[in-house]
């Protein structure tokens, strides 16, 4: 898993089926000091996290499992977890 802040929201009314009724969030990724990076990823957003929330990602095959009803599902990243507090 990856942990990320989410910086804005995504419309898209054109979009493979597979994706429709999913809301799509932009994530920075957050790298191993706790500081944003420039990567921003694109991520269904599966716990209704809002902007400025820092969240948990899934990536990859582990994204589309989340979704077993829906073979083929065109998912890369998703939002598994909305973060309450981070300890050392």
């Amino acid at each position: 898993m990856h942990i990320g802040r989410v910086v804005g929201s995504i419309v898209s009314t054109q979009k493979h089926a597979s994706l429709i009724g999913m809301k799509l969030m932009t994530v920075n990724l957050i790298d191993d000091k706790g500081c944003e990076t420039s990567a921003v990823e694109v991520a269904v957003d599966t716990v209704g996290a809002g902007v400025g929330e820092y969240v948990l990602l899934t990536r990859g095959s582990s994204a589309r499992h989340i979704f077993p009803d829906n073979e083929g599902t065109a998912v890369d990243c998703a939002i598994v977890g909305i973060i309450d507090s981070f300890e050392k």
